[in-house]
């Protein structure tokens, strides 16, 4: 499937057992993503949290709801879960934080990946770069006239301030088609993702933009009127596997 058709993404951060991150991250890098990718959906990126290391974030893209339901059950009935959910399962406390999201616009999906997948025990030719996730939760729907503010102003000052959104997306809300797994249905969210050289970049950035006066005068007011609560922001480190790299 090609990333940029992905018009359904889920963001799924998973809470783990002290010291199971690598544990999980090992198993899935090595067993569960081609099989996932075999029944039609696109593993987008696996990551480790920055800032919490019980923590394992990761996005899986869908063509559409429809063959969401068809690759969820494809996969998960069929035999490679079956022989590894216990050992996967066994590393979670908790993995039903997910959020159904979609592009927000025609050009808010993610882009083509830079290279081919990493196969498995292939040496790292170079260190991935990190990323920041920021999530903003609103008391109600981010309609369209929230999606022109973002792209006329607040894209932009994100760009200057060296965090330049790579792909921005937005609460789906069609009925979960595999209630087996869990979606957070009841949320209002707006979600960016913006790549960086390291970590210190994310940091470079956040404070330039702390320090913007566009962003404290003209962003800020228009967003906290819309958020529910502050926003999360995830700084992220893709896996040797991970097509976001």
């Amino acid at each position: 499937m090609d990333v940029l058709r992905c018009p359904v993404v889920e963001l799924r951060q998973y809470t783990l057992h002290p010291g199971q991150r690598d544990v999980l991250i090992d198993l899935f890098d090595r067993e569960l993503v081609e099989p996932q990718e075999a029944v039609g959906m696109t593993v987008l990126g696996q990551f480790r949290d920055l800032d919490d290391p019980d923590r394992f974030v990761w996005l899986r893209g869908f063509g559409d709801m429809p063959s969401r339901a068809e690759g969820l059950g494809s996969f998960y009935g069929g035999p490679v879960w079956q022989a590894h959910r216990d050992e996967a399962n066994a590393t979670m406390v908790d993995s039903d934080d997910v959020l159904l999201l979609r592009p927000a616009s025609a050009g808010g999906g993610f882009p083509p990946p830079i290279g081919a997948r990493q196969a498995p025990g292939e040496p790292v030719a170079m260190p991935p770069s990190p990323y920041l996730a920021t999530i903003w939760y609103g008391h109600g729907p981010f309609d369209t006239a929230f999606v022109e503010f973002f792209e006329r102003l607040v894209r932009p000052v994100l760009a200057e301030t060296g965090g330049e959104p790579l792909a921005y997306l937005q609460s789906e809300h069609a009925t979960n088609t595999f209630p087996a797994l869990p979606v957070r249905m009841n949320e209002e969210v707006f979600v960016w993702f913006a790549r960086f050289t390291d970590e210190g970049h994310i940091d470079d950035h956040l404070h330039r933009l702390e320090r913007s006066e566009r962003w404290r005068e003209e962003v800020l007011p228009t967003l906290s009127d819309r958020w529910a609560r502050p926003p999360q922001r995830l700084r992220l480190a893709p896996t040797e596997r991970s097509l976001l790299r």
